[in-house]
């Protein structure tokens, strides 16, 4: 069995419903406040990690309370990094409909994984696709 994640600096864990995205908000607000990270760099933070936990909340555990979902932070090399993981089936990452393309501009999702890997340094996903890793760089003011 993988190990959850290498010594977190904040880690919670929480059910797969959607109103627990203020979790998810409380914990960035409260690592950015920590590390005086610019309003540029939150705003990308915020919207990455929200769409990695949704896609947990809702593609990885279906929605199912009794499911959860685990939330890590740890500072790294002067990065940032966060890991989501889900209890779900997991996902082939590796194939993925572009949302830029004209045949999917019009479709209302499967812009998450896209946003994440345009506003995060570096995603990593891993365990089929149920853990993704995201780090930010250079991210002080």
């Amino acid at each position: 069995m993988e190990q959850a994640y290498a010594s977190p600096v904040k880690e919670i864990h929480f059910p797969s419903r959607i109103e627990n995205l203020t979790l998810v908000e409380k914990m960035i607000d409260e690592v950015c406040e920590q590390f005086k990270v610019n309003q540029d760099h939150y705003g990308n933070i915020l919207i990455a990690l929200t769409e990695a936990v949704n896609n947990a909340i809702l593609h990885g555990n279906k929605q199912d309370p009794g499911k959860n979902i685990t939330l890590c932070f740890e500072n790294k090399d002067q990065d940032l990094l966060f890991m989501v993981q889900d209890e779900g089936n997991g996902f082939n990452f590796q194939d993925l409909p572009d949302p830029t393309d004209p045949a999917n501009i019009e479709k209302p999702n499967g812009r998450g994984v896209f946003l994440m890997r345009n506003l995060a340094d570096e995603v990593t996903f891993s365990s089929d696709g149920r853990r993704v890793q995201l780090r930010f760089k250079a991210f002080a003011n």
